[in-house]
């Protein structure tokens, strides 16, 4: 028996908007990084960029469990003494509360050139607007998946 490995050529790739008004961070995280692999797909190959091209909307409206928004975030400027600190609360109220949505994916997609290629099929926004109506995002309803996904 051999094994199937899918060619380029063969890929679908389809659209997935998904909003993210009042999903927990971690299970929204998930999802998203499932679909940008292709995991969901019966015909996954794990060399191949297969997944789909995922819009996250309301993006500062996405809730956390516990005290992770209280948690800092770290980095380094560069400069001698540069590390800089935030909290993700901090973050979600301020000037672009999708970084902490984009974070949370890229975490946890592998660390390889490839998961870098499937970042940029994700597109996140703050707010409920989004400029891809032309390519007909089909509606993904992550609220609906599991009751554990929510949080008033």
């Amino acid at each position: 028996m051999k094994t199937f490995t899918m060619t380029p050529d063969a890929i679908d790739k389809k659209w997935i908007l998904i909003d993210a008004e009042g999903i927990v961070l971690g299970r929204l995280a998930s999802i998203v990084a499932t679909r940008l692999r292709g995991k969901h797909k019966a015909t996954f190959t794990p060399s191949m960029d297969m997944g789909d091209n995922v819009i996250v909307i309301n993006a500062d409206k996405v809730q956390l469990t516990g005290k992770h928004r209280d948690r800092p975030v770290y980095w380094h400027t560069g400069h001698p003494g540069g590390i800089k600190m935030r909290t993700v609360g901090q973050i979600l109220e301020g000037k672009h509360p999708e970084r902490v949505v984009t974070q949370a994916v890229k975490r946890m997609l592998p660390g390889n050139k490839l998961a870098r290629q499937q970042m940029t099929n994700l597109r996140v926004y703050a707010g409920a607007e989004h400029p891809h109506d032309a390519q007909d995002p089909e509606v993904l309803d992550v609220a609906a998946m599991n009751p554990k996904n929510t949080r008033s």
